[in-house]
């Protein structure tokens, strides 16, 4: 694997009204909703993560959110921009697939060629204004030897999700079939194989879903922002 792999984004656009609350949520609940950005109102130009890009159109595919109901998945949201919209930037922990790769690990859905696995959980997060609602994890299959590396290696990742939230039993966390995950593709569970749980940057889009504003906008489960930041410079030592 290339040693210059850049990290993706996961992407929440509000009205102003509705960002200071969700700012606030994401300051509860760093693990599934970990800061990268944040533009000003009406600015969609992201500087700091990928210069000379443009929000709008940059993403692969967008869902947009009409209270709380999916409307739309377009490639351009160009011409549903407003002025005061408010963009977020939240890690996302495919930015540490290149990391556990590195250290043997394999990622299953990788090798399969398919989306990683999201489920919804009974995790509550912490509520901030009128943000509330489940955590959403994605889920990694890893042989018993290799979850404590597993752990080790993407916990040096706290600002795209860190550390495992869970391992083992998905029952304990309110998954009843891990053969139908709620976003993205199942995937292969060997025999022998422990189930490990990161949050997930799809978290803020089922807190949309729970409060229903007047409308939102994310990327498309699967279809992360590019930026121009390398994975291994959002690591700590």
């Amino acid at each position: 694997m290339s040693p210059w792999v850049t990290a993706q984004a996961n992407l929440v656009i509000l009205p102003k009204k509705h960002a200071f609350d969700f700012f606030l949520f994401c300051q509860r609940n760093p693990k599934p909703c970990p800061l990268l950005e944040v533009l000003e109102p009406g600015k969609y130009k992201p500087g700091f993560l990928a210069d000379g890009s443009d929000v709008r159109t940059d993403a692969p595919r967008y869902n947009v959110y009409v209270k709380g109901q999916l409307k739309a998945s377009p490639t351009s949201v160009k011409e549903l921009w407003r002025q005061d919209f408010v963009t977020f930037f939240l890690g996302c922990s495919l930015s540490f697939e290149e990391a556990m790769i590195r250290a043997g690990i394999p990622v299953r859905h990788i090798e399969e060629e398919k989306n990683v696995p999201m489920y919804v959980t009974n995790i509550e997060c912490r509520s901030a204004g009128m943000f509330h609602g489940p955590m959403v994890v994605t889920m990694r299959p890893v042989l018993p030897d290799k979850v404590v590396k597993a752990v080790q290696v993407t916990s040096r990742y706290a600002s795209v999700h860190g550390g495992p939230v869970h391992i083992g039993d998905p029952n304990i966390i309110g998954i009843r079939d891990l053969g139908k995950p709620d976003f993205g593709d199942a995937v292969t569970i060997e025999k022998g194989e422990v189930p490990v749980f990161w949050a997930c940057g799809v978290t803020p889009q089922a807190a949309v879903m729970a409060v229903k504003p007047d409308i939102c906008i994310t990327h498309a489960p699967g279809h992360m922002f590019i930026t121009d930041i390398l994975n291994e410079e959002l690591a700590t030592t």
